[in-house]
């Protein structure tokens, strides 16, 4: 199993420093595990492939394309530095 962990700043709160852990086996693209924590308190959550085969439909981009943007948003932090944003709700 591969992890990363990345520091963020959500444009919801900039002043607020997260950090986020993906998880996954093969690849992003066969669903992967995400822990996210503001150092006092934890949430977690699972994609499946289905989910991620389901919103690349919905928004009409190709599987391949989605699965690429996924891992420069979540993993690949220095590739992708100032190109995506989080927001915490």
């Amino acid at each position: 199993m591969e992890k990363t962990l990345n520091r963020i700043h959500p444009v919801s709160d900039p002043e607020a420093t997260y950090f986020l852990q993906v998880s996954w086996e093969k690849d992003l693209g066969t669903g992967f595990g995400l822990l996210l924590s503001d150092c006092q308190c934890a949430w977690t959550g699972t994609v499946s492939e289905a989910d991620i085969s389901r919103e690349a439909a919905d928004i009409e981009m190709d599987r391949e394309k989605y699965v690429e943007e996924l891992r420069k948003a979540l993993i690949a932090q220095e590739e992708s530095a100032g190109k995506y944003n989080f927001v915490v709700s």
